[in-house]
């Protein structure tokens, strides 16, 4: 049997032999651990290749577009004022209708104008009698005077009797032709053929030549107004000085397209009309004038509509989509794909627009994969994995120039 004493040895020995083998174990598992956090931290630095869609900016010749809002208005106004004055007795046209060159539209009571004219002729008769008269006498005394059997002064008095009677016809005709004249005023006619508005005066009214009863305006073709700006106007002159298209030119015939405001495109195409003489110092900007067919009158004064033309073609411009143009701190960036499939950060220089695509001006070689998606996911050599997006065809579609 163990003494108490040898008990105590025994389990001392026990917990020295024990020691070992729990710190041993415990290196093992602190060994391990390490082990796999730098595996963990190795797997975290190399992250995968992240999957974006990918275009090629290509290079080709684009046509550009300016466009401006433009003002729609008769290609002749004219407003319908009376030369007579006098009460308004009948309204012989449809407000809104189309009327004639020399269609009669209202009319003032002509019987003031009718009571003058047959005053005029009868002072013509009057003048003519005299005139016949004098004619008479001086035929009869013409050889009495060359017999001497009358003084030869007498003959002269009638000679200018004569004279006299003839000033007095022809000043009375005048009086019967403006007394005419003044009678078919009362017969207010359209000077132009177009479209008549709403008639400002009613009949009954007492009218004079200074009343506007309507305005008739000329629908086809009809003008476009529109106005550009100082700095785009030089641009313009400075492109057609350098053998570009000169957009300005009074004569030009570079077709101009018109969207109404429902967004709809006017089937037919216009030109430049005119260039005004000079700038408006309020507005800083230019007026324009272009003339549009208008068959059925479909179009009205008073319409917006936006005015677009081809400006310039762009040889050789890099395109680029718009997705693809990011903005960080003012400067405008696209990222592309390097040779070794990491990304690379391009600050550029934006052009103007064309359809969905930016023109890129600087900064970026043609050729180049751009990035369209996941921008924001994007760092200078992060790696990625490029796919090639499909065609659009609404890429190829032309939109107004500038920014």
């Amino acid at each position: 049997m163990f003494s108490k004493a040898n008990l105590s040895i025994i389990v001392a020995k026990s917990h020295t032999a024990i020691l070992p083998l729990a710190a041993l174990l415990v290196f093992a598992g602190a060994l391990m651990a390490g082990c796999n956090s730098k595996a963990v931290s190795a797997n975290a630095g190399a992250p995968p290749a992240l999957p974006v869609t990918v275009v090629k900016a290509e290079q080709r010749d684009v046509p550009l577009t300016g466009e401006w809002v433009g003002t729609l208005d008769g290609y002749v106004n004219a407003q319908i004022q009376p030369q007579a004055n006098g009460y308004l007795v009948r309204q012989n046209y449809r407000e809104g209708a189309q009327v004639q060159k020399g269609q009669i539209l209202f009319e003032i009571d002509p019987r003031p104008f009718e009571a003058a004219l047959h005053q005029a002729e009868g002072q013509l008769g009057q003048a003519q009698a005299q005139l016949a008269l004098a004619t008479i006498n001086v035929n009869r005394d013409t050889p009495l005077a060359e017999a001497r059997a009358i003084a030869k002064s007498q003959l002269d008095n009638e000679i200018q009797q004569k004279a006299q009677a003839q000033a007095a016809v022809k000043t009375a005709q005048a009086a019967v032709d403006t007394a005419k004249l003044n009678l078919s005023f009362t017969q207010v006619r359209s000077l132009i053929t177009g479209v008549a508005g709403q008639a400002t005066t009613q009949v009954g009214n007492l009218v004079s030549t200074q009343s506007i009863l309507t305005s008739v305006s000329q629908l086809n073709p009809i003008k476009v107004y529109f106005s550009i700006s100082d700095s785009e106007y030089l641009a313009l002159v400075q492109r057609a000085r350098s053998g570009g298209r000169d957009l300005l030119q009074g004569s030009s015939r570079i077709p101009l397209t018109l969207t109404l405001a429902n967004g709809d495109k006017y089937p037919h195409e216009g030109h430049i009309e005119f260039v005004d003489r000079q700038l408006n110092a309020q507005t800083g900007a230019i007026r324009i004038a272009a003339a549009f067919p208008n068959p059925g009158n479909v179009l009205r004064p008073g319409q917006f509509a936006r005015v677009r033309a081809e400006t310039e073609i762009r040889h050789d411009a890099v395109l680029v989509p718009e997705i693809a143009v990011s903005e960080f701190q003012g400067q405008e960036q696209i990222y592309t794909v390097a040779a070794n499939h990491t990304v690379h950060v391009n600050n550029v220089k934006l052009g103007p627009q064309y359809g969905n695509n930016w023109v890129i001006e600087g900064g970026l070689p043609s050729g180049s994969l751009v990035i369209t998606d996941n921008l924001q996911k994007l760092r200078e050599g992060a790696p990625v994995d490029p796919q090639f997006a499909q065609p659009s065809a609404n890429s190829q579609a032309a939109q107004p120039a500038g920014r």
